[in-house]
């Protein structure tokens, strides 16, 4: 398996792969670049088709976490670890315990955190086998009700950058009536379609775990709709918070929303697909500029956090998408393009 050449390496500092024959852990950590900090990035569980699969999703993840990190204005680099297997059924204590001691053999080059697939409660078990995870909350944290979850700041990141896409394409202050398709209504989607639901939004939800569906149906009033069409929606906003590459040369002729804006890591399938949405006048919210409350809220995990400073530090997601919004607009360039230019010149000075 060819790392040099692979199409989505991208200057990557550091590529490690481990197979542990006790445990049966087959995994992947991708360091991309560490100019401003250590590479911090979840820890992803996936069944995926093969090895090969799975070096592209970690190598696009990981640099995806640089360019977040740069424009979420925190002092650290971007990686990313993959576990290939199901969380369901293959995930034990022994395979999680060998992930940590992965983890340590880089020496704090890269930070673990939970991701999909993996839990707080993994990272307490990976811990135990080394100082480099991110996003546990201490003893005092935990009296005071925080599990180090940061899913619920991911999904009122992506809350505020929905807002401010509004502002920018709708000219709307306000989402009542709005109407929302999520893809994926998990950990972060289902949170993020409570505050839409809060604010007034009407839902459209579709997931691969039907129970996550039928809540938002019963708690939300949302509809269901089936996982193959929550893309082509007559709706105003589509919002990708599933895996990613959906947005693709097979769907995006299909999208009637005006904005796409949700929590997916690498939503499009490739470069071009940016350039696509700008052409379609569809205005698309950079996935890591729009999702990076989680690594956010990881950032201030410790015992002096403090709620009030990170919500403070999330609303700055929504300024930073409307002077993306507002270059794009200005030069006629698509918001990723853009988005990445303004990142870039802060990792890489």
């Amino acid at each position: 398996m060819s790392v040099f050449s692979h199409p989505e390496f991208d200057a990557h500092e550091q590529v490690a792969f481990r197979y542990d024959r006790a445990s049966g852990l087959k995994a992947i950590i991708a360091v991309h670049n560490t100019r401003l900090g250590k590479g911090l990035g979840g820890c992803r569980m996936w069944p995926y088709a093969s090895d090969s699969e799975a070096l592209t999703d970690v190598l696009r993840l990981s640099r995806g976490m640089t360019y977040k990190a740069a424009l979420a204005g925190l002092p650290q680099g971007g990686g990313k670890s993959v576990i290939i297997g199901d969380p369901r059924h293959d995930k034990t204590p022994a395979l999680i315990q060998a992930m940590g001691r992965f983890v340590e053999s880089l020496g704090g080059q890269y930070i673990v955190a939970e991701d999909s697939g993996t839990s707080v409660a993994d990272m307490r078990l990976m811990a135990g086998e080394t100082e480099y995870v991110g996003g546990l909350a201490d003893e005092k944290s935990v009296a005071a009700g925080r599990t180090g979850d940061p899913s619920p700041a991911t999904a009122l990141g992506t809350f505020i950058g929905i807002q401010a896409a509004v502002k920018a394409k709708l000219g709307r202050d306000d989402l009542k009536g709005l109407k929302v398709a999520i893809q994926g209504v998990g950990n972060v989607g289902g949170r993020l379609a409570r505050h839409l639901s809060d604010a007034g939004a009407k839902l459209w939800v579709t997931d691969l775990h039907q129970p996550a569906v039928e809540r938002c149906v019963k708690e939300l009033g949302a509809q269901a709709v089936p996982m193959d069409a929550v893309h082509s929606l007559d709706v105003d906003v589509y919002s990708p918070c599933a895996l990613g590459a959906i947005l693709n040369d097979k769907t995006i002729p299909d999208i009637k929303a005006k904005i796409v804006a949700g929590a997916a890591n690498n939503q499009l399938a490739k470069p071009k697909h940016d350039h696509a949405l700008l052409e379609r006048g569809i205005l698309y919210a950079p996935d890591y500029v729009i999702n990076a409350g989680g690594i956010i809220d990881i950032f201030y995990e410790g015992p002096n956090y403090d709620e009030a400073t990170v919500h403070t530090h999330l609303e700055r997601i929504g300024h930073t998408l409307g002077q993306i919004f507002k270059h794009s607009a200005k030069e006629k360039r698509p918001t990723g393009e853009i988005a990445d230019r303004m990142a870039e010149a802060i990792f890489r000075g």
